[in-house]
């Protein structure tokens, strides 16, 4: 054991204790793991509350008043509250026998009310918006209306970590894709015409530049991207990723529909709908394994269009989760969202997609289920990898026999969903078969893939530890901004629909460890790794704020459902309190008379609609069980604002599941 050490530390957990009229003032704290931890605090300990991206002072703490400390000691009781969560970093020392932790920073993550911070009503609506202005900003400037030269000329996949351009101009489909995703989640949630205009623009420029259709145009594929040259626009058919080199990838031309189905979730706009079926057609006709193993394959051979080329190598013949489970993420729950109930006006042709949609969720929900679980119940992890037969690839690359701490919570969080659906279909087995993996996901990866220090998601570890040791980290003990959004995300949903009090605590810690420290608060964006302890990881591909990973995607993802998830699953005295907005702007060539507003699946119960004003004017009388809305053809391309809020039934059960 070391004698003479010293780290920075943080930890994160619940006040014990606060001794605050010693001659050292200190606190004691219990985490996640267990662990006891005594925090002593001088004069150069700062007390910050927690900050949004608009850099706001949130702190408006009333000093106690019966407190009998004095100085240094009264301030420590001021923000160190029994029973509150609360984060702390600094000095870790050991020496002689004996261990010190000098805290520098006691994050403070509750307002004065007594509610964490992020779960005050506008706090991700805050987060989108900056993040969204700022993406906007730094790729179009002053503009205030986009056309699709815009996206042509200024649209750059790769930005420095200022949000400049670097000198790699690719621009990258599944990228624009990730960023018309981002901007339509922001005007879903606050209805700046900004994001919608952008949005609209990124799909024009998407359809035009990496649209690639079938001789008979009835599939549609798309270009991996474009990079200008001195004397023209080089257009990239097969895959650049090193992941997928040369070959077209499921897991590209899934994300291709991201931004899509957004943005048609708002619009229902008919030119884009076209598009996402043929993507949807030429998925099902060249991906699908038609044979008894069924399932997805990973890649198709751009020449051949199969997959089980030997052109692809390693990729021929495979299957794994990009494949068969981001359907569901990426493309698929927003379209049924938007097509079940079928949409009044175009039920005839809409009806044949619909089942189609169904059939793709049935199936990839039951792969999951049935396919990707370990046999061996010591595993709590599940098989990412696999031949065509269904036989788990431990040999892949860098995979190898190793889990993704976030694609096992990305599983929870989408079967949840899907356990959600099936409930309003009325078929409550199926729903219990859903959650039977997710709940065991949720419960296994609370233990080995989060930190038990200080919160955050494990990237990469063995799936069998060596030695007895409950995790082994692969690469290095650091956290992706992705995986902590599937976590928070996976837990927020899992404590809504089990209403376990432990769900609750689990999602809170997670928000607090993005909120505290993946927020780059001096560039309105988002880092994309941290150090264990919070510390932002910048070198090499890591300070980029562009890239296929980042993209304006998984950032305003979290932020659209954190929102939508608080409002829905956090008990409030006031239940209108709870109450949250949606916006939709229809578009003139949907031939609709209704577009379907449920934000997410739910269950029958959960939400009711208390409001829906259209353009402009309150409608009076609104059915509070009616999640599809009419609209006259005057109405069409009009602003639609769509008002929610949790039943008492939900309520209640919010009431349960925080434990009071």
């Amino acid at each position: 054991m070391l004698g003479n050490f010293t780290q920075h530390l943080t930890i994160m957990g619940t006040v014990v204790s606060v001794d605050p009229s010693s001659a050292s003032p200190s606190f004691t704290v219990k985490t996640r793991g267990g662990d006891v931890v005594k925090g002593t605090i001088a004069e150069d300990t700062f007390f910050p509350a927690l900050r949004n991206l608009d850099g706001l002072d949130r702190d408006r703490y009333a000093e106690p008043a019966d407190s009998i400390a004095q100085g240094l000691g009264a301030k420590l009781a001021k923000y160190a509250i029994p029973g509150r969560l609360i984060a702390a970093e600094g000095i870790y020392q050991v020496h002689g026998g004996r261990e010190w932790f000098d805290v520098k920073r006691f994050h403070a993550l509750h307002s004065q009310t007594g509610a964490l911070l992020f779960e005050h009503t506008h706090w991700w609506i805050t987060q989108i918006s900056t993040m969204g202005d700022k993406w906007l900003d730094d790729l179009f400037g002053d503009r205030r209306s986009y056309e699709l030269d815009d996206f042509t000329a200024f649209y750059r996949t790769q930005l420095n970590i200022l949000g400049l351009p670097t000198d790699d101009n690719v621009q990258e489909m599944a990228t624009v894709s990730r960023f018309i995703y981002g901007l339509s989640s922001a005007y879903l949630l606050n209805g700046d015409i900004r994001f919608y205009n952008a949005a609209k623009a990124g799909v024009e420029f998407q359809r035009e530049a990496f649209r690639s259709l079938s001789a008979d145009g009835r599939f549609c594929f798309w270009a991996y991207g474009r990079r200008k040259g001195r004397y023209g626009t080089k257009l990239i058919m097969a895959s650049e990723n090193p992941e997928h080199y040369g070959t077209i990838s499921a897991y590209e031309q899934i994300y291709s529909m991201a931004g899509l189905a957004q943005y048609y979730r708002i619009t229902a706009d008919w030119h884009v709908l076209h598009d996402i079926r043929r993507t949807v057609a030429a998925i099902e006709e060249f991906f699908l394994d038609k044979s008894q193993y069924g399932g997805y394959f990973s890649h198709i051979d751009p020449v051949t269009f199969s997959g089980r080329s030997p052109a692809l190598g390693d990729n021929s013949a495979q299957k794994n989760w990009n494949s068969v489970g981001d359907h569901l993420p990426a493309y698929l729950i927003n379209l049924v969202l938007a097509l079940d109930p079928l949409p009044k006006g175009r039920e005839q042709e809409l009806s044949a997609f619909r089942e189609t949609c169904l059939g793709i969720l049935d199936r990839t929900a039951h792969l999951i289920v049935d396919k990707f679980p370990d046999p061996d119940p010591n595993v709590p992890f599940v098989n990412e990898k696999f031949d065509e037969k269904w036989n788990p690839n431990q040999a892949y690359r860098e995979n190898k026999n190793r889990a993704i701490v976030g694609h096992n919570l990305k599983i929870a969080w989408n079967l949840t969903r899907v356990a959600r659906y099936y409930l309003a279909a009325g078929k409550p087995d199926q729903a219990a078969k859903m959650m039977g993996m997710a709940d065991r996901l949720g419960e296994n990866m609370a233990k080995v893939g989060i930190d038990q220090l200080r919160s955050g998601c494990w990237d990469m570890v063995e799936r069998k530890p060596r030695d007895g040791r409950p995790v082994e980290i692969n690469w290095g003990n650091t956290k992706d901004f992705w995986q902590q959004e599937q976590a928070i995300l996976a837990y927020l949903i899992l404590h809504g629909y089990t209403s376990k009090p432990e769900y609750l605590r689990l999602a809170q810690e997670l928000e607090s460890f993005w909120n505290l420290f993946f927020l780059d608060r001096d560039r309105w964006g988002v880092f994309f790794r941290l150090t264990d302890n919070g510390v932002p990881v910048i070198e090499g591909e890591y300070g980029k704020k562009g890239g296929r990973d980042v993209a304006g995607y998984h950032a305003f993802e979290l932020n659209y459902l954190a929102h939508t998830y608080n409002r829905t699953y956090l008990y409030k005295q006031r239940r209108e309190d709870n109450v949250f907005c949606q916006h939709f702007k229809p578009h003139a060539n949907s031939g609709q008379r209704t577009i379907n507003v449920l934000p997410d699946f739910t269950a029958p119960g959960d939400l009711e609609v208390v409001g829906v004003v259209v353009n402009g004017v309150r409608r009076p009388n609104v059915d509070p069980n009616q999640f599809q809305i009419h609209f006259e053809a005057s109405e069409l391309e009009t602003d639609v604002i769509v008002e929610f809020c949790p039943t008492k039934e939900r309520n209640e059960k919010n009431r349960k599941g925080a434990g009071l």
